[in-house]
């Protein structure tokens, strides 16, 4: 299955923030949406960077409270590993094993186009591995 296929599936709406906001301000947005990071676009078409849980955590482990005043440019992560639609669940599963994060930017071009996380990509495998036992089973039943 490709990128493609599970945007379509899932939407390709992605919840972007500014980068001069607060990361008090980028708390309430990941709570507001329920997701675990947020793309960072000044113009919300482009990746400037992303936010997630865990750039916050490790701004509090450092800044204490005052972490919650930076802006989210003090915090977010600027080299951001990015997919293209082409790719596929396995290409996903390595690269966010060996990256060591959860959630993959989509882009076509330089342009942001959606956002995958580990939870779509543990999904569409799950899917993909009942898909192969049931044609399994049903070979078996008919042989």
């Amino acid at each position: 299955m490709s990128v493609s296929a599970i945007l379509k599936e899932k939407g390709s709406s992605v919840f972007t923030l500014a980068s001069t906001l607060s990361i008090m301000d980028a708390v309430a947005m990941l709570g507001e949406h329920k997701v675990g990071a947020l793309i960072v676009s000044d113009n919300g078409e482009t990746i400037d960077g992303i936010l997630s849980e865990r750039d916050i955590v490790r701004g509090v482990a450092h800044f204490g409270s005052a972490c919650l005043q930076k802006s989210v440019a003090d915090l977010m992560t600027r080299n951001v590993i990015t997919c293209t639609e082409e790719a596929t669940v396995s290409d996903l599963m390595e690269l966010m094993t060996k990256g060591r994060f959860r959630h993959l930017p989509v882009v076509r071009g330089d342009k942001l186009v959606g956002v995958v996380s580990i939870g779509d990509i543990v999904k569409r495998r799950i899917a993909e591995i009942e898909r192969e036992a049931e044609e399994i089973r049903s070979y078996i039943a008919t042989a």
